[in-house]
């Protein structure tokens, strides 16, 4: 993890097959995430649709119920402000997301989620739209989302 990640950590009941079905298939991925086409093979690309502009994406790693890396190269919507933090308003965002999944004893899963190259944007964003996100709220290891994992299990 670099200094610039926000990073996501979690003890899940489900096994690791079903959390990699809610990572790795269209439909479940939209239910909690955003519509997207990901086919998770090395080399894939694949795109999350918004109504502004699609966050493009690419595989970088996949093995089946441990990892699933991928690029996210986002570009602002056309008429976004300019950023606060001095940077033109139409630099895109470009990221690697990492998610790792362990077996846990009890057969559950332990979520470890890594987005890299985005802590500085989501600081500028959670500030622009006054959200209430608490970054560390329960110790260093569980970082609160606004989309937390088990939102996405209940479909897979």
């Amino acid at each position: 993890m670099t200094s610039d990640s926000i990073e996501f950590e979690c003890e899940l009941p489900d096994p690791p097959e079903k959390v990699w079905r809610a990572l790795t298939v269209p439909d479940l991925l939209a239910a909690w995430m955003m519509p997207n086409d990901i086919n998770p093979e090395i080399g894939s690309r694949f795109a999350f649709t918004r109504p502004d502009a699609p966050i493009e994406c690419e595989i970088l790693d996949a093995e089946p119920e441990r990892l699933l890396r991928y690029s996210w190269r986002e570009r602002p919507a056309p008429g976004d402000a300019p950023d606060p933090l001095g940077g033109p308003p139409d630099s895109p965002l470009d990221s690697i997301v990492t998610f790792t999944l362990d077996r846990t004893v009890s057969g559950g899963t332990h979520l470890r989620i890594v987005h890299d190259g985005f802590a500085r944007v989501a600081a500028v964003a959670i500030v622009g739209a006054g959200c209430r996100l608490s970054l560390n709220a329960h110790g260093p290891k569980q970082t609160i989302a606004a989309n937390t994992p088990r939102l996405f299990l209940r479909a897979a």
